[in-house]
């Protein structure tokens, strides 16, 4: 896909940038000379033509390498794949938490949400509803550009029992839908309501998901502005995975409330990552520890 991307922006953009920098004037065919040595013509505007050609190259190699970030963004070790987690464990000289927000992406506050973030520098993850990627993917194109990590949080979020069948089509749809709307593929699952015996899970973790739980609630769905940053403040913790909505309803409260919680965890000397960036950080923790157990 990468490849194909890389041509296709040769091949579209590079008439565009030459329409743009003046017409090519037509190759002058070379004559040869009847009464003596002649120099042949130049051939006009080649430096132009071989500078844009350079140029669109470069272009080109820099959206497949943004796109190889995003993807990056949201890949997780493979020891953890098929397993659930609430947060990570970190050696105790790393400081580090991330940012979740559930149900979305969702119109107006999803924007706000990514404003505030790139405003702080921070990078978050994202667990998405297929059934609204489906109704807005130009916001699920913004959460992916701005490299944010993206995970699966069904298609419909209904709290029912499934049999595999129909999980399969809840956790399948979403996961397409994301990928051809963004080019991620992601190995992220939250179970809706975080119930764990209805059938999600299992064929999530029977699919290799990484079932992501979290270890701090905002309880931003039901909470005052104030009590919400205090519900996040009082269970932080380094590895910590935190809880927070940016859709499937009114959101204000915790667009009003993250610029603070973001001012008072970097207060108290956090770094914000994304939940692979968090799992990555565990794996070379262990691989330190291993290295110095021979």
């Amino acid at each position: 896909m990468l490849a194909a991307t890389g041509s296709f922006l040769l091949g579209v953009t590079l008439p565009i940038n030459l329409r743009a920098t003046g017409p090519v004037e037509p190759m002058q065919p070379q004559v040869l000379a009847v009464s003596g040595p002649q120099e042949p013509k130049p051939i006009a505007n080649v430096n132009r033509f071989q500078g844009a050609i350079a140029h669109r190259v470069e272009f080109s190699q820099q959206t497949i390498g943004q796109l190889e970030a995003t993807r990056f963004q949201s890949a997780l070790p493979s020891q953890f794949k098929g397993t659930m987690l609430r947060q990570a464990t970190l050696d105790p000289k790393h400081k580090a938490i991330a940012l979740t927000f559930d149900d979305g992406p969702w119109p107006k506050t999803t924007t706000q949400i990514l404003d505030i973030l790139k405003k702080n520098n921070i990078k978050a993850t994202f667990f998405w509803v297929g059934r609204y990627l489906q109704t807005y993917p130009e916001l699920g194109k913004q959460v992916a550009a701005a490299g944010h990590a993206i995970g699966n949080h069904t298609w419909s979020h209904q709290y029912i029992k499934y049999n595999e069948d129909g999980a399969a089509r809840e956790i399948d749809r979403t996961s397409s839908l994301i990928e051809e709307v963004t080019g991620v593929k992601t190995s992220m699952f939250r179970p809706p309501g975080g119930i764990l015996n209805n059938g999600l899970t299992a064929y999530a973790q029977k699919n290799n998901y990484a079932v992501i739980m979290w270890s701090a609630d905002s309880f931003d769905w039901r909470t005052a502005t104030q009590s919400l940053i205090e519900n996040v403040m009082s269970q932080a913790n380094s590895g910590g995975i935190v809880l927070m909505h940016d859709g499937g309803g009114n959101r204000a409260r915790t667009v009003q409330a993250l610029p603070d919680i973001i001012a008072r965890l970097r207060k108290e000397g956090y770094k914000f990552v994304t939940v692979p960036e968090l799992l990555q950080m565990q794996e070379q923790d262990m691989k330190k520890q291993e290295t110095a157990q021979k």
